[in-house]
This record gives structure tokens, sequence and C-alpha cells, in this order.
């Protein structure tokens, strides 16, 4: 697994931790999910570096980055994201999103067209109805219900994660992921993330209409979709009426379904059509 350099940019008066992979001329941005963080593109990387420096960025209330107690939403995360491209002086750059970290490219996308050369949606930025966005909360209610225990140690807070079928087969990549996840406390360890941003974050992006920035995107889109949900068919980010509409609506973009994937795995497991739909779509 190859090891990032760790560096703090300037974002919207916050300072914002990155990872950096390779060195390429041109830069790929990668913005993670509602309770990622930026080691969770360790296992996308060999399919990322080899064109590109690949940028992978802890959101504002996550890993490393600054922890404000407001200020969780898609225009805020917008405003991090200029700041953060003014400050690293770079005009243009493709932007890959998972989960909430696509809807985030949507929006940035739409309203700086001139700064994003290409986009990536994995598994997500798709526009849900409030019945689905239900299904969705009940299905990732224990995992924000994580983010307010204390555990003894390090091995106890991994230990149901190891179980879950979700995290099937564990590896390296995963001890990784969770590391950069958690804090010492004085009873042991917690998840960095307060679980309080995360209500924010969802209350927000249940009120907003992502389908207005479609027609805005100027840039070629590249859609991966799974083909499962968390659990099933009820909770899938990107159910199919909801692909076509974005294909419908969005200028240049193209879909790919992977395979046998859920909202996880698609990102965490290894998957060679995944890889080489990105590669392909980088050059």
């Amino acid at each position: 697994m190859q090891k990032p350099t760790m560096f703090k940019a300037k974002g919207d008066n916050i300072d914002l931790q990155l990872a950096q992979w390779g060195s390429g001329r041109k830069t790929l941005l990668c913005i993670h999910g509602l309770t990622a963080n930026c080691r969770c593109w360790d296992r996308l990387i060999p399919a990322l570096s080899g064109s590109h420096r690949v940028l992978g960025l802890d959101l504002r209330g996550r890993g490393l980055s600054g922890k404000p107690a407001e200020g969780y939403s898609l225009g805020h995360h917008v405003k991090d994201l200029r700041a953060l491209l003014q400050d690293l002086e770079l005009q243009r750059v493709t932007l890959l999103g998972h989960s909430l970290g696509a809807y985030i490219a949507v929006a940035f996308a739409a309203c700086y067209p001139d700064m994003v050369e290409r986009l990536i949606l994995l598994d997500g930025g798709g526009q849900l109805s409030q019945k689905r966005w239900d299904s969705i909360e009940t299905v990732i209610k224990p995992s924000l219900e994580r983010l307010k225990n204390v555990f003894p140690s390090f091995e106890a807070y991994t230990q149901p994660l190891k179980e879950a079928p979700i995290f099937q087969p564990w590896t390296e990549f995963h001890e990784t992921y969770f590391q950069h996840d958690v804090r010492e406390v004085d009873q042991g360890v917690r998840s960095r993330i307060d679980p309080a941003i995360i209500q924010q974050e969802i209350a927000d992006i249940r009120k907003k209409d992502v389908s207005v920035h479609y027609r805005d995107i100027a840039c070629d889109v590249l859609i991966l979709r799974a083909t499962r949900g968390f659990l099933g068919q009820q909770d899938l980010l990107l159910p199919l009426h909801t692909v076509e509409t974005m294909l419908q609506s969005i200028l240049n973009a193209r879909e790919l379904a992977v395979a046998d994937t859920n909202h996880f795995s698609i990102l965490f497991d290894r998957h060679t059509d995944r890889d080489l739909a990105i590669r392909d779509f980088l050059k």
C-alpha cells in the first residue's frame, strides 16, 4: 500500500488536512463521504496516481481538519474547496467524490465550471426522494451511534467493524483507514467526528435539490454506481431512475454499473472494471 505525504492547507477560514500520492502534472482532488476521511482512497490509488497527483481531503469536521461547531453544508464545503485551490495555486483540477463527496463535487463543478477539468461521481450525487433518505438514515444510524462511544482501545474500537459483512475481508487498508479516524481520550479512544455535525450535514443535504446543478456542469462526467445499496435496493444512493435523470441533464455524462458492489465495497474493495473505467476516463 502506497503511503501518502500528509500536509495542511487553507480552506475557508479553516485548516484542512490533505494526503498526497504521486506527482503527476495534473491534479485529482478526492472528496470522501459523510463519516469517512482522506485515507479511504488508499485502495484506489493504483488506478489514480499513474497520470495525476492525487490529493485526498479531510473535510471540515473529519480526520485532522479543523472542527468548528457550525458550518456543515454543501455551501460551506464548496467555499472550502474554492479557498483550498486558491491556497494551493491550482487553477483547474479533476474532482472525484464518493457519497456526500459526490454531492459536494457536483455543486462545486456547477458553481466553478472553469476550475473542473473532469468529474467522477462514485455512488453519489443523485437527487433522492425523502422516502429514500429515510431508508438511508435508518441504515446508517448504528454507524452514527458508534461516533458517540468511547472504547477502551483501538482493538476494541475495530472489533465490531471486523465482524461487519461490509468490511470483509479485513485488511491493512481497513486498519489504516480507521486509525486515521480515532483520537485518544482519557478513557481510551473515540472517533474524531462529532455526531452533531453529521446531523447538520444530513439535514442540509435532505433540503437540497442537487439536480438544479446538473445543467451547469460543463466538463465530462463519469458516474460509477453500485448495484446494491447499504443493505439492499431500498437504500441505493443511485437508483436507476435517478441515474437516468442525471444522464439526461448533464451534458457530457456517462455511466457504469460496477457489478456486485454496495455503497462501501465500490470504494473499499478491489474491482478491475472500476479501475479500468477510471483510467480510461482520465486519459
